[in-house]
């Protein structure tokens, strides 16, 4: 329509829009509806339709009505329309939203690449508006001091001592009780204001709380999950050293952070630097899930890290599935290859771990030795937890650990 006006002028297209106006009449029904918004915008209000398709059917007669070509001035004139739309009560919203959908869905037609139309997604807006809402109220549960972290003990199977623990969110729900991170954690993805809010608290819940395992005499390393964003995000580094100098105490090698493959390999250069200043500070770096990813092992070995984290869908199955195992063992022996520990995830059996240490893993984590707990109850636990006797038993005649593998990258 611009160029319209540009060309021939906007007496032409005026007369123009007389004539869109004319056929959109002619193209619909004796009960349907049709206005000038503004401009070159019209809406039309389509009622008692039987189906989508029945809706759709007839905006391709609008459409090919407003694309038979023009004469104005003795020009030959070429226009389309594109057209978005929203059907009720699908879409149960009052008038004025309906038309703000519709308006959504016509520009969605245009960035598409014009003269086509496209509806609007009811359920997926009811499905943003739900998830506006939640982020909102777990940034309110922030603010409330709703969210906790929980403790899972990591312990050497071979010695029966603790080595340390993950941390892990959960959110004391005022209405529905104790929720997992499942229940929320993916409402921090691509939310700015969540990310750098909820890492903040992550960092210093963790260190607030190895604090206070220092004053019960427990010096275990407490490691934190670090998410793509926060990890790729400039000055990710001095990010964390801020955080750790805020808590003097602490020493840094006791907060340990985790990150998946994924994660890490996605601006490996980045990573790597911002990694290697971690290290220099004292922090422990681990790789979690190692083994689900498609990790190039030349990329890796770049990286710097302190242990690979066996990921729990190999230990589940490593009983039953040479595959699994075959694939345990191969992690263990990389481990083993790069210099660094090895923690088996998921471990709920005494037998798994018989076979982890067996396979020369020492290291775990799982229900088999204790669900995540509040930080109180793991000061007690870890004072008092013994390993398994079919554990304590195989540590007298542990095999020794197999010679690295030498791998050339």
């Amino acid at each position: 329509f611009k160029p319209v006006n540009d060309r021939l002028g906007h007496a032409a297209g005026d007369r123009l829009l007389v004539v869109v106006a004319e056929r959109l009449k002619r193209a619909l029904r004796l009960t349907d509806s049709v206005a000038r918004l503004g401009g070159d915008e019209f809406v039309i209000l389509l009622s008692g339709l039987a189906h989508a398709e029945e809706c759709e059917r007839r905006l391709h007669t609008v459409m090919e009505s407003v694309a038979a070509p023009y004469t104005l001035d003795g020009e030959r004139v070429l226009v389309t329309a594109s057209i978005g739309y929203t059907l009720y009560p699908d879409d149960e919203a009052d008038a004025d939203t309906l038309l703000r959908h519709a308006d959504q869905a016509m520009y969605a037609a245009k960035q598409a690449g014009r003269n086509r139309f496209h509806g609007f997604d009811a359920a997926e807006e009811r499905a943003r508006q739900l998830r506006r809402e939640q982020c909102g109220e777990l940034l309110l549960a922030l603010q409330r001091g709703e969210l906790t972290l929980f403790l899972q003990p990591k312990v050497d199977m071979r010695l029966g001592t603790v080595v340390g623990a993950e941390a892990l969110a959960r959110w004391q729900h005022p209405e529905r009780g104790l929720l997992s991170p499942v229940h929320f954690l993916h409402l921090i993805e691509g939310h700015t204001e969540l990310q750098m809010r909820f890492g903040e608290w992550v960092v210093d819940t963790a260190l607030q709380q190895i604090a206070r395992l220092m004053a019960q005499g427990l010096e275990l390393p407490v490691s934190i999950n670090i998410t793509p964003e926060h990890l790729h995000r400039r000055g990710f580094a001095d990010w964390m050293a801020l955080r750790l100098a805020q808590h003097p105490a602490v020493p840094a090698r006791l907060l340990a952070i985790e990150l998946t493959e994924s994660a890490a390999l996605y601006d490996i250069d980045h990573v790597a630097r911002e990694l290697t200043r971690l290290r220099a500070l004292g922090m422990q770096i681990s790789f979690d899930d190692f083994g689900t990813g498609y990790s190039s092992l030349a990329y890796l070995r770049r990286l710097p890290m302190d242990h690979l984290k066996l990921d729990r869908s190999f230990v589940a199955g490593m009983l039953g599935d040479a595959g699994d195992r075959a694939i345990v063992q191969g992690v263990i022996g990389l481990a083993h290859s790069f210099g660094c520990g090895i923690v088996a995830e998921g471990v709920e059996t005494v037998e798994q771990g018989l076979a982890l240490l067996q396979m020369g893993c020492h290291h775990a984590q799982g229900y088999c030795i204790a669900m995540p707990m509040p930080v109180e109850q793991f000061m007690d636990w870890a004072k008092a937890w013994q390993a398994p006797a079919p554990w304590r038993a195989t540590s007298q005649a542990a095999a020794p650990v197999p010679p690295a593998a030498a791998i050339a990258a």
